[in-house]
C-alpha cells in the first residue's frame, strides 16, 4: 500500500494520489486530491467525475454462454454441483482486461472430476483474465463440460434479454463497468473571501485497470464532451445586429488544419482533436483505444506504428494519409525515425 501526506498548494491547481493499494487481484483502491479550488468548484468536479467513472469507462466481460445440451437456465446437470443458473452467475463475475473491438468468441471444455476456474477459459490473445482462480463450477463425476462464450467490450450495465435464443444460448447480465464504486468528499479551509476547498476522490476498481488509469480515462471522456465549446476560431464572435444575436460556426477540423498550414506556430497541435475529423467510425475508434486523441498524438506515430494497432487495416492508413494530405499537405513516415 502506498500512502502520502496531504499537502495543500496555495498557488496553482494540482492533483495528487495520496493512497493506493491492491486489496486483491479484483479490488484496487485509490484516493486522490485536487486543490486549491474556489468555493463550489469541488462539488461540480466531484459529481461530474463520479458519473464519468461509473458510467462512461469501457470494460470487458462475458455476455453470453452457449451449450446445446442444457435444456434451460434453471436446470441441473448430473455430475455438476452447481445449477446452470449458478454457473451463469459465476461467469458474470469473471474479470477480463482487453482493448478488443466488437465481440470475440471463447470457450470452456473440461473433463471432470475437478474444479472449473477462469484459467480453463480458452480466450483470444487480445483478452487477459485478471484472476485465473475465479470459480466457475465443480465437476463431481467424469463428465465433459463444454460451453461456448461470447466476450464483449462496452460501457455501463446491460440486462440480459428476457428470453433465451433457440440455439442454446443464454445471455448474461453484462457489467462492463471496471469502476465498482466512486465517492467524493470536500474539505474547506480559510475564512471569508479567501475560503478554498480540497476535493477528495475515492475510486474502487475490479482490477482490470488501476484507479489512476480510471481517473485519467474519465477525465479524457469529460474533456471530449466540451471540445465543441473549446475550439472556436478567434474571429468567431457573437455579433449583435439590429438587436438580433447571431452565432458564427464552431471550429471545424478542416479550418483548423488550413490555419495550421499557414502558420504552424499559431495553433498547438495538441488542441486539434481527431474527434472533429472525417475519419470513418471504425478507424476513429481504433485510434481512441490506442490513446491517440489529438493531431499531435497522430503525427507522433509512423505508418508502421499504426499497423500494429489491433484490427487496423491498410485502408485505415489510406484514410488518414488522405486527410493529412488534403488539409495539411504532410505525410506520416512509413517507419519509425
Amino acid at each position: 500500500m502506498i500512502r502520502e501526506e496531504v499537502s495543500v498548494s496555495t498557488r496553482t491547481l494540482q492533483w495528487k494520489c495520496v493512497e493506493s493499494r491492491a486489496d486483491s487481484k479484483r479490488r484496487y483502491y485509490g484516493r486522490f486530491i485536487l486543490s486549491p479550488l474556489m468555493k463550489g468548484q469541488a462539488d461540480t468536479i466531484g459529481i461530474a467525475m463520479r458519473r464519468a467513472l461509473l458510467g462512461e469507462i469501457e470494460g470487458t466481460c462475458i455476455t453470453r454462454a452457449k451449450s446445446e445440451k442444457i435444456p434451460h437456465e434453471y436446470s441441473t446437470i448430473v455430475g455438476i454441483e452447481e445449477s446452470v443458473h449458478e454457473i451463469l452467475i459465476n461467469l458474470k463475475e469473471i474479470v477480463l482486461r482487453s482493448n478488443l473491438y466488437g465481440t470475440r468468441d471463447a470457450s470452456i471444455c473440461v473433463r471432470g472430476p475437478g474444479y472449473v476456474t477462469a484459467q480453463d477459459i480458452i480466450s483470444p490473445p487480445s483478452v487477459e483474465i485478471v484472476d485465473t482462480t475465479q470459480h466457475i463450477a465443480s465437476l463431481t463425476e467424469p463428465i465433459d463440460l463444454c460451453i461456448g462464450l461470447q466476450i464483449e467490450r462496452n460501457h455501463g450495465y446491460r440486462m440480459k434479454t428476457p428470453k433465451n435464443s433457440q440455439d442454446g444460448s443464454y445471455f448474461i447480465d453484462a457489467v462492463f463497468m471496471p469502476v465498482r464504486n466512486a465517492n467524493h468528499s470536500i474539505h474547506s479551509y480559510g475564512t471569508g473571501n479567501e475560503k478554498q476547498e480540497i476535493l477528495f476522490l475515492e475510486i474502487w476498481t475490479n482490477g482490470s485497470l488501476t484507479p489512476k488509469e480510471a481517473l485519467h480515462e474519465a477525465s479524457r471522456n469529460l474533456i471530449d464532451l466540451f471540445i465543441p465549446f473549446l475550439h472556436t476560431e478567434e474571429e468567431d464572435k457573437i455579433i449583435e445586429d439590429n438587436q438580433n444575436w447571431v452565432s458564427l460556426p464552431f471550429f471545424s477540423f478542416h479550418d483548423g488544419l488550413a490555419k495550421l498550414r499557414k502558420n504552424k506556430k499559431e495553433i498547438a497541435l495538441k488542441f486539434i482533436f481527431i474527434d472533429q475529423s472525417e475519419l470513418p467510425p471504425r478507424t476513429y475508434n481504433c485510434l481512441k483505444r490506442s490513446n491517440i486523441h489529438t493531431l499531435l498524438d497522430l503525427l507522433n506515430k509512423s505508418q508502421e506504428d499504426l499497423m500494429k494497432i489491433e484490427h487496423f487495416r491498410v485502408e485505415d492508413i489510406k484514410d488518414i494519409l488522405g486527410i493529412l494530405q488534403k488539409h495539411f499537405a504532410i505525410d506520416l513516415p512509413k517507419n519509425k525515425l
